[in-house]
């Protein structure tokens, strides 16, 4: 179906200048700009810096005024669901929200792989896509795709916008939305006739979000239970999932270890959350994980489980899941505690504040001498690990095993490397043979396991994986 409507090129209309912005800002005046320039001038005031995406036909007018930008830089894939993990992989190493665009149809409905991806793994990211006409929403035009209807299973919230004045307010709050509460996707979806449409753009705009309220503070008396339930155990271990590091919680986790002497397991994707050198570290938990970590878990008799959702990797049989241990479950999410395994101690909140309020808490009975005593628990857990360490067995013909070379990779790269890899079994020896000694220095996709993609040459079939995962076959480190 072509679009018989005029167009109105961003050129003819040049987008007002950062100080013109500024200036209107201040006086909260509003500027006469076409949706396109609106959507990037939004972009530029949410401090973007890095967009991920495709160019093409209802999303094209947004790429005028983008070209123009100087404050926001455009980096072209290869294909859609490349521009999402891209998105996810510069949100994870920057701790900002990850940006990607994509056209209407399958441009929008390849970006639902990571979209449910980054859902998945506490990931904050905006996608924003072209849309048909808004006089063709509905019709089965050529490339028309419901993708906010596609996407509402697998995103925090999804916008179809469809008035040219509201674009600064729903960038805004689809910024607000991924990065708080339990970070998350977002998609904007936006009509070209509403990109190509003069319109005003004013900023700041009023955000209003009376259904959004996430929990970031403990309940006072779920600390104080969680602090007696420690002081009372004899044999407690510290379940660490990647909610410490999207929380930026590390360096008080740390703290409350030492604080504590409780021994530490990190899953796969809370790899850094603790330094690996740390000897109350224990290493990664279930089924690809170290001896010393299954087993801590296994006769634990508390667990305290600080944003980690129980995740069957870890696992295995619920039923045969450390079955002495009572649980204190603390996560932002309050649908993730007692889903999987029962909370003796449900604690909603972010596992920052968490933490802080618990080590406190903790730290007042050790005063009055109401503390813990797991001399005898250290000493068992750290048999274990001297005894079963995390190895491998060369190969007899003398050739090399990934094992020891991705074990020398990370010796070369050191600790202040970024970790990258794929999914399948060298991702498990990525995780198992680098030292990671801080957080967000291991990239990963864990409860979806899908980030790279086989590679595909364009002359001739799919490439096939020497490991036979669904990712290249080693891992690859950059340096900051």
């Amino acid at each position: 179906m072509s679009d018989t409507r005029p167009a109105t090129p961003a050129a003819l209309h040049p987008a007002p200048s950062p100080a013109q912005v500024a200036q209107q800002a201040r006086a909260r005046t509003p500027v006469e700009v076409t949706g396109a320039q609106s959507l990037v001038l939004s972009l530029e005031a949410m401090e973007v810096d890095t967009v991920f995406g495709i160019p093409g036909g209802t999303i094209l007018p947004a790429y005028d005024p983008l070209l123009d930008s100087a404050k926001v830089r455009h980096i072209l894939v290869r294909h859609e669901q490349g521009a999402g993990h891209a998105a996810e992989g510069y949100a994870a190493a920057t701790g900002k929200v990850g940006v990607c665009m994509a056209t209407s149809g399958p441009g929008a409905t390849n970006l639902v792989t990571p979209l449910a991806d980054a859902y998945m793994d506490s990931v904050p990211i905006v996608a924003i896509t072209g849309q048909v006409v808004s006089s063709a929403i509905g019709t089965d035009a050529f490339q028309e795709a419901d993708i906010r209807g596609i996407t509402m299973p697998i995103t925090k919230h999804s916008y179809l916008v469809t008035d040219g004045a509201d674009i600064p307010r729903v960038i805004a709050e689809a910024f607000h939305i991924a990065s708080t509460g339990r970070p998350g996707p977002v998609l904007v979806d936006i009509p070209k006739d509403i990109l190509q449409a003069r319109t005003t753009f004013s900023w700041p705009p009023k955000i209003a979000l009376p259904g959004y309220h996430p929990v970031t503070r403990p309940h006072g008396k779920q600390i104080r239970e969680a602090a007696r339930l420690i002081a009372a155990a004899e044999r407690p271990i510290l379940y660490v999932g990647g909610g410490v590091i999207r929380a930026r919680a590390s360096e008080e986790l740390r703290r409350f270890v030492e604080l504590t002497q409780i021994p530490v397991v990190t899953t796969l994707m809370a790899r850094g959350a603790l330094p690996d050198s740390h000897p109350l570290h224990l290493g990664m938990p279930g089924m690809h994980g170290s001896v010393a970590a299954v087993t801590g878990l296994q006769k634990s008799d508390l667990i305290i489980a600080l944003g980690a959702r129980f995740d069957d990797r870890v696992t295995g049989q619920l039923s045969t899941f450390a079955p002495e241990a009572k649980v204190i479950h603390a996560d932002i999410d309050p649908a993730e505690i007692s889903k999987n395994r029962k909370a003796d101690v449900p604690i909603v909140g972010d596992c920052l504040a968490v933490i802080t309020d618990l080590a406190e808490a903790v730290d007042a009975d050790l005063e009055a001498g109401r503390g813990g005593d797991y001399a005898g628990w250290r000493e068992r857990v750290a048999g274990w690990k001297e005894t079963f360490p995390v190895g491998y067995t060369a190969p007899e013909d003398g050739t090399l095993s990934p094992q020891l070379v991705i074990e020398r990779l990370g010796a070369i790269a050191g600790p202040e490397a970024v970790y990258v890899a794929g999914v399948g079994q060298h991702q498990m020896w990525a995780a198992q043979f680098v030292q990671y000694e801080r957080p967000n220095s291991w990239l990963n996709s864990g409860a979806s396991a899908r980030w790279a993609t086989r590679s595909r040459r364009p002359w001739g079939p799919r490439s096939a994986s020497p490991t036979g995962s669904c990712g290249p076959s080693t891992a690859t480190a950059a340096s900051r």
